[in-house]
């Protein structure tokens, strides 16, 4: 599905009513430096329930915010070299509650992931254009 910059809020609150219900709690939020995966996820915790400031986790890691039903958990793995790091901070034991974990740069720990997940995929189409694509592994 193709979107504009300025539709991002209303896709975010589509997603959050239609494709989270049906979604794992885990899922990876791929695709190129600036292609909007923070901005996406901003916006999604706001139709979540989150009333705090959402930052991207680029130097911690991992934020923590409470939502309305769930907690949620954004990792931004960016920053990971090897997947031991993330073992060392414990990454395996969030998917173990029934909390949102959204993450970036899920590419950085391939081995870690749990065997159900979903996979959002952003695509540059050009300047305010993107395109999203859902994916279950089950």
């Amino acid at each position: 599905m193709q979107y504009t910059l300025q539709q991002l809020d209303a896709l975010a609150k589509t997603f959050s009513e239609k494709v989270l219900p049906l979604s794992h709690n885990v899922i990876l939020f791929q695709g190129a430096m600036g292609v909007g995966k923070t901005t996406f996820i901003k916006a999604l915790c706001k139709h979540l329930g989150v009333t705090e400031r959402v930052n991207s986790p680029t130097f911690s890691l991992v934020n923590e915010y409470q939502g309305e039903e769930r907690k949620i958990f954004h990792f931004d793995l960016y920053r990971i070299e090897q997947e031991q790091e993330a073992l060392d901070f414990g990454i395996e034991e969030y998917w173990q509650e029934n909390n949102w974990c959204f993450i970036e740069w899920a590419e950085r720990i391939p081995s870690l992931l749990p065997d159900q997940y979903t996979e959002v995929l952003f695509t540059f189409i050009d300047e305010n254009t993107r395109e999203i694509t859902i994916i279950q592994h089950n």
